[in-house]
């Protein structure tokens, strides 16, 4: 793809995830974060036929107690190191997110964001190829 056919994203975006019931998570592009990362206040693991599995509890709105629960094949688990510095070990699930026009499947960490402003980071891997950023605007993509 070249420059002037990638789609242009703000520094906030809204994603739909139609696999999780079609929740609209607002979300913060992230261009230092390599990996996208989803929030998600509690995740249990376990073996479905033989395959690791988690089960995840999300709040998709921010300043909201509504739960959305699902599960999802565990895809990887990864280091991943926070803002701070810290390295945590985090379950990795892939699943589609429509972005504006595009949909797309993602890889994403999970992890508790319950006190970020954002409920989830929308990294490099995620925008390489498919978005520009233009840092000074909001919700280029649409609501």
């Amino acid at each position: 793809m070249t420059e002037h056919s990638l789609g242009i994203v703000g520094w906030r975006e809204w994603g739909t995830f139609p696999e999780i019931g079609n929740e609209r998570v607002k979300i913060k592009v992230d261009t230092g974060a390599k990996t996208s990362c989803l929030h998600a206040f509690k995740i249990k693991p376990f073996q479905k036929e033989k395959q690791k599995w988690v089960k995840v509890w999300l709040h998709p709105e921010q300043d909201s107690v509504r739960e959305v629960v699902c599960e999802f094949p565990v895809f990887d688990r990864r280091a991943v190191s926070d803002s701070g510095g810290h390295v945590t070990n985090r379950y990795v699930i892939k699943t589609p997110i429509i972005i504006g026009e595009q949909q797309f499947d993602i890889e994403l960490t999970l992890t508790n964001r319950d006190h970020m402003k954002f409920r989830m980071l929308l990294g490099r891997r995620a925008l390489e190829g498919r978005f520009l950023v233009n840092s000074a605007e909001s919700f280029l993509a649409g609501e």
